[in-house]
């Protein structure tokens, strides 16, 4: 195989990490170069589209989000019904005779509440 020459010119910053990589690897810095150099060609020439496990985990993850926002809908509607119990319950025992529209209220006030203590909380 025929080898080819270039010159390369590395800032000062790289060239630093490149010497302290070689030093490392027990190398020479030059030796250090080609191998990086072929690394990163090997990097640059496979398609991240062709990643098999990638896509699997883009699709996992964005499986999760749905899930999660589900999970947010039902949690935020179970705290409503809860919201809710209370306030009807509370009005039972206290004699009732509060109408729905009050009871309504009661409920919003109760859910902004307990929806606030999470939020600081958090």
């Amino acid at each position: 195989m025929k080898a080819v020459q270039y010159s390369v010119r590395l800032p000062m910053a790289l060239d630093g990490a490149l010497r302290k990589l070689a030093e490392q690897q027990d190398m020479t810095p030059y030796a250090m170069l080609q191998r990086s150099v072929k690394a990163g060609i090997a990097a640059e020439t496979q398609s991240p589209l062709a990643d098999t496990n990638g896509r699997e985990l883009i699709t996992e993850v964005a499986s999760i989000g749905t899930r999660l926002a589900d999970l947010e809908r039902l949690l935020d509607r179970t705290l409503f019904t809860a919201c809710a119990a209370y306030c009807y319950a509370r009005s039972a025992a206290m004699g009732g005779g509060k109408s729905d529209e009050i009871i309504l209220v009661e409920i919003n006030r109760a859910y902004d509440r307990q929806m606030g203590i999470a939020e600081d909380r958090s």
